[in-house]
């Protein structure tokens, strides 16, 4: 049979239908009762059961991966890549206390390589049934020309819930509150533009590499696609325990220590009459970080501007709370440090 005119110019329909009939199959580990219809029809159909909740937020965010992607394609390796996106949109909307509920991918790529696909949209499916949130639909577009060869863009968007009384909005916190800091796989999906100009360009490694500090048995890619952390089922543990009621709050703000670091996402969470000072030196860095701190050749403010230095989530809790906390989060799983505290100031972040 003739190729059609369509596949010719690079985009084959069939191929991509093919794919996609794969999918009810990857995607029946995500399936929540409030999921209605199939995958692949116009729009994914979610029921909302607002009988659970007196005043139902709905709370949304939508991300990438950002220059990760460019390790991931060095090392051929997509698992991992669909579960950092994931688990970073659910940090993001777990930061106001919400409930994910579901999440839509966007793939675009220039030639569809079915192997690819799959691998991404395992990782897609993985971490949703993780954070019990349904992958409910998406868009894979084939646009030949537009990606380098072998590359591809993903973003994706989740949507959640949480009770309008319970919402985190950090309007508690006060000078004298503790911060505690909970660890990070690595650099998660943020700051690799940089990791990649020093790790790469400067010091002359490449994703094959085995550095000495990282461990014989693992190569500098294998660190670098470490999958970012899921914070969204510790911080709902927490919110059940330490804030039943809505008021008075022991979980006061928390923030996902995304782009910007500590220094531009702490203060999202800050009443403007507060500041928090962070202590630099009350966690251990990783070989990774001490790699990218010692031979980066980076202004030391810059780099807790850039990278989450080992700390993923920050959250912020009375000091008498602050055991109780730290030994709910360890027991979860998590490496946690009290790291820092609040104070008098203007609603800005001190590294001291």
């Amino acid at each position: 049979m003739a190729q059609k005119a369509y596949a010719q110019a690079g985009v084959d329909i069939d191929l991509g239908n093919r794919m996609k009939a794969t999918l009810p199959q990857l995607l029946a580990s995500t399936h929540r009762p409030e999921v209605l219809g199939k995958v692949g029809g116009f729009g994914g159909l979610f029921a909302l059961n607002t009988k659970k909740y007196q005043q139902p937020v709905l709370v949304s965010s939508v991300d990438g991966v950002g220059t990760k992607l460019k390790v991931a394609f060095a090392m051929g390796r997509h698992h991992t890549i669909g579960q950092d996106l994931v688990n970073h949109c659910v940090n993001d909307i777990a930061v106001l206390g919400a409930e994910p509920l579901f999440f839509l991918d966007y793939l675009g790529t220039g030639t569809l390589e079915p192997h690819v696909f799959t691998e991404i949209i395992k990782g897609f499916a993985l971490a949703c049934a993780e954070n019990n949130c349904a992958l409910i639909g998406g868009e894979t577009a084939q646009m030949p020309g537009f990606y380098q060869k072998g590359e591809y863009d993903l973003s994706g968007t989740i949507v959640g819930v949480v009770e309008k009384s319970r919402m985190l909005d950090g309007k508690s916190i006060k000078s004298g509150d503790v911060v505690i800091g909970i660890a990070s796989s690595g650099l998660h999906t943020n700051g690799y533009s940089l990791a990649r100009k020093i790790l790469f360009d400067q010091l002359g490694y490449t994703p094959q590499s085995k550095i000495p500090a990282l461990g014989r048995k693992t190569t500098l890619g294998a660190e670098l696609l470490k999958v970012h952390v899921s914070y969204g089922m510790v911080v709902q543990g927490l919110l059940k325990k330490f804030n039943k009621t809505a008021q008075p709050r022991v979980i006061k703000g928390i923030a996902h220590i995304t782009g910007g670091g500590f220094i531009d996402n702490i203060p999202r969470v800050l009443p403007k009459k507060c500041n928090v000072q962070i202590h630099k030196h009350s966690w251990p860095l990783s070989p990774l970080f001490q790699i990218l701190a010692e031979q980066g050749g980076v202004p030391e403010a810059e780099l807790y501007q850039v990278f989450n230095m080992g700390i993923g989530m920050t959250i912020i809790v009375p000091e008498a709370s602050e055991g109780a906390v730290m030994k709910f989060i360890r027991g979860a799983g998590h490496e946690a440090w009290t790291i820092g505290q609040v104070i008098k100031g203007t609603g800005i972040v001190e590294m001291v």
